[in-house]
């Protein structure tokens, strides 16, 4: 880290692009998808020579069970080859891995490679990955209100108690601060429903790259646009 350089602690990803990339090769999408699986390889490691502490990935989201199905099962198969072919070197290099979303409605196999790999991680802390894996923010933001309705009606909170800190304890990502910066690829200038209550003000970053191109050199040239913004939090400096 160059001493010019502002702290991020924690880093999202909108990994977009997979299926133009293989259509640009005249290519089956799986094979963009199983490119962009590398390129995630990638930027674990350049998250951990630049010491960024978080980094959360958006992988498959609520709104893409709309997808033909071919796609869905090659994508689930995909995972679990993932998780098979990273998860050693992703260990041994302290990185931790975390999924975000409902889980629960994923294939068995998935559900259960899911819960190995957050196991056999769970004591490395020199990187916490995030995997958003049927993700939606909207559906978190309405999942820990209902957890805390809950919690209200057993008696464990009162309603004066809810306040920004308490409900960020209700959210996948508690206990984590929340993103500094999140990058977008494939020229898409949208969120697409990921982090939209974490990502109040973060610096967002569009490239016109393709998820499975974005490479160290890219991703430099992006903490260098960084490091020239001036974070405000809605103050006056």
């Amino acid at each position: 880290m160059k001493n010019n350089d502002k702290i991020i602690q924690h880093l999202a990803i909108i990994m977009d692009g997979n299926g133009r990339w293989a259509k640009k090769r005249n290519l089956p999408r799986i094979v963009g998808h199983r490119a962009g699986a590398k390129a995630v390889r990638h930027i674990v490691k350049a998250c951990i020579n630049k010491e960024i502490k978080y980094l959360t990935v958006y992988a498959f989201s609520t709104e893409n069970w709309k997808r033909p199905a071919e796609e869905i099962s090659g994508l689930m198969k995909l995972l679990i080859e993932f998780i098979d072919a990273e998860i050693e070197e992703m260990a041994n290099n302290g990185v931790k891995i975390n999924f975000i979303g409902n889980i629960s409605v994923l294939p068995t196999k998935n559900q259960q490679k899911i819960a190995w790999a957050e196991e056999y991680t769970k004591h490395n802390n020199k990187l916490i990955f995030n995997i958003a894996l049927n993700y939606g923010s909207r559906d978190e933001i309405v999942r820990a209100t209902s957890l805390i309705v809950k919690d209200v009606e057993l008696g464990k909170i009162s309603v004066d108690a809810i306040t920004e800190e308490l409900f960020e304890r209700y959210l996948y990502t508690k206990g984590q601060p929340d993103p500094d910066l999140v990058i977008r690829t494939s020229g898409e200038s949208r969120l697409s429903n990921f982090l939209l209550y974490q990502l109040a003000y973060a610096e967002i970053f569009f490239t016109d790259i393709f998820w499975p191109d974005f490479d160290e050199a890219e991703f430099s040239a992006i903490i260098e646009k960084y490091n020239e913004r001036e974070r405000k939090f809605g103050a006056i400096k």
